[in-house]
């Protein structure tokens, strides 16, 4: 059985830090190339990036852990009339099988409910097919297509998906 377990201390984040580097150069290469990536990575999932998302920006970040094994996580934002789910992220050796589905339904549905947020929001690289078919096997709509400047000379090309609850 596996659990996720809220990312709080300084230790907590530069471990994630380090899993994010890991996940994002192992599958992020088959559809964005190593500078962006590495861009990416500083911009959002550093330890000071991260840090300042969940002080100034109420993020939440989760491990996903198995026998004491970090083997992902995910990272959620309560916005005005939805929750965010910024990011959900996997180890090589862990995905198909399941996880994504369990922590959707065991964890993320939970949270928004909590809140009371009646949708879930996210955004995928077009070309994350992968991903993009898991989101609409756990019953996301695709509602628009946009394209977001993250500096640097790189947009970031996306679907954007909802989940009524």
């Amino acid at each position: 059985m596996f659990d996720w377990i809220k990312v709080e201390t300084d230790e907590q984040i530069k471990e994630l830090a380090d899993l994010a580097k890991e996940i994002w150069n192992e599958y992020s290469i088959c559809f964005i190339n190593q500078d962006q990536i590495d861009y990416m990575l500083e911009k959002f999932q550093s330890e000071n990036a991260m840090k300042e998302q969940i002080k100034f920006q109420r993020y939440r970040y989760y491990f996903l852990e198995e026998d004491g094994e970090n083997f992902g996580y995910f990272a959620l934002q309560p916005q005005k009339d939805n929750l965010f789910l910024s990011k959900i992220y996997i180890k090589k050796d862990f995905r198909g099988k399941g996880y994504a589905r369990k922590t959707f339904t065991n964890a993320i549905v939970p949270i928004a409910k909590e809140l009371e947020l009646p949708k879930i929001t996210l955004t995928v690289n077009k070309y994350n097919l992968p991903s993009v078919m898991v989101y609409e096997n756990l019953g996301f709509t695709r509602i628009e297509s946009k394209e977001f400047d993250i500096g640097n000379g790189y947009i970031m090309d996306d679907y954007v998906y909802e989940f009524e609850l």
